[in-house]
């Protein structure tokens, strides 16, 4: 098979876009699907890399990172996904999102959009010896407008795969703000859940086959997760009636570069939330499994691409990750995906990687007899 970039790959199209009838034939088959996170890197025509690495992973907006002029940017940042979308059709993903292309990060695009904060004078914070700029909570939340319906709408315009879109979960976006406001944690990530079911039921409407909550703060704070993450989450997807999932990750794998730790510090009490899939790195931080045996109800997606290195993997390499995973998890809940957005790497890469993630799957399904 070839990684060429503009190469077009031997793989049969799988169109399963049948509106709900499409996802549920997903959710009862045996055979393997794939599915990206969320982020798919933006050009460097569009985004200045490196100024986006210098801020981490932002929290207000910071529009600095767009190389083009806001009169045109909008225009641009259509022609971006168009690239992200078919990047990800051509490499053979059954479930794709929009690249996540025009987000300055996974959280500050709807964070921002947000009433009852002070985006002029944020506060700053240290994080890991980092300063960071986080928004002021200084009167109640509220959602002028839907934020990503739009996004949405050109998303299935422009594709017969299904799709995926994402959230900041309400319990990550509570820990990425400065309460001035509520003056107690849980009520602030209900506040926040409320805002996040209100957008949720939005994209149902406009006919998100997939709604995604990215949680990275569950693993960060498990403390403060087990008082009340779920409750949050759970109000966040209440009514949701498509597929839903959670994303947890050790946080990008080019920014951090320390050697991840071996387990989720939060993950089995995930079990007893309402939502259908998990979303887990287990790639880079090479994970132990076994955690997989207390979440048998729920599909797992089993990130199977270390997204810390641009270097391409074996097909074979992420066939035995994947089969690990099939120790654990029946092949119809398994679902092979990178550890996280793939944001960070070169385009050239991402594209290779999500090729060998769809050529180990097809050989899997093809070992099992499942195609």
């Amino acid at each position: 098979m070839s990684f060429g970039l503009f190469k077009e790959t031997s793989f049969p199209e799988i169109d399963l876009r049948t509106g709900f009838s499409g996802i549920l034939s997903l959710m009862t088959e045996k055979r393997l699907t794939t599915a990206v996170i969320g982020s798919y890197p933006q050009p460097p025509w569009l985004v200045d890399h490196e100024v986006l690495k210098e801020k981490i992973v932002p929290r207000t907006r910071a529009k600095d990172i767009w190389r083009i002029p806001e009169p045109l940017l909008r225009e641009a940042q259509k022609d971006a996904t168009l690239l992200a979308i078919r990047d990800q059709e051509r490499a053979g993903i059954d479930v794709i999102t929009d690249g996540e292309i025009r987000r300055e990060s996974y959280s500050n695009h709807f964070a921002t959009a947000l009433e009852g904060l002070d985006l002029d004078s944020p506060a700053i914070v240290t994080v890991q010896n980092f300063e960071m700029a986080l928004p002021r909570v200084v009167g109640k939340l509220g959602r002028p407008k839907p934020v990503a319906v739009e996004d949405l709408k050109f998303l299935k315009e422009h594709t017969n795969k299904l799709t995926k879109m994402t959230l900041p979960g309400p319990f990550t976006l509570s820990k990425q703000a400065v309460d001035e406001f509520y003056g107690d944690p849980e009520e602030l990530a209900m506040a926040y859940a409320d805002l996040v079911n209100e957008e949720a039921r939005d994209l149902e409407k406009t006919g998100a086959d997939v709604i995604q909550l990215d949680e990275p703060w569950l693993r960060q704070d498990p403390e403060g997760a087990s008082k009340y993450a779920i409750r949050a989450i759970d109000a966040a997807l209440r009514g949701i009636k498509i597929e839903t999932a959670v994303h947890l990750c050790f946080g990008y794998g080019f920014v951090v570069r320390k050697e991840k730790p071996k387990s989720y510090a939060f993950l089995e009490e995930l079990s007893d939330c309402s939502v259908n899939q998990i979303s887990m790195e287990a790639a880079q931080a090479e994970i132990d499994l076994g955690v997989l045996r207390g979440l048998s109800e729920k599909r797992i997606l089993l990130g199977v691409l270390d997204l810390s290195t641009n270097q391409i993997e074996k097909i074979e390499t992420v066939r035995e990750r994947i089969e690990k995973g099939l120790a654990y998890v029946p092949s119809g809940h398994l679902i092979p995906s990178p550890d996280c957005g793939m944001k960070y790497l070169t385009r050239a890469s991402a594209f290779a990687k999500l090729q060998v993630l769809s050529e180990a799957t097809r050989q899997i399904n093809e070992k099992l007899d499942l195609t």
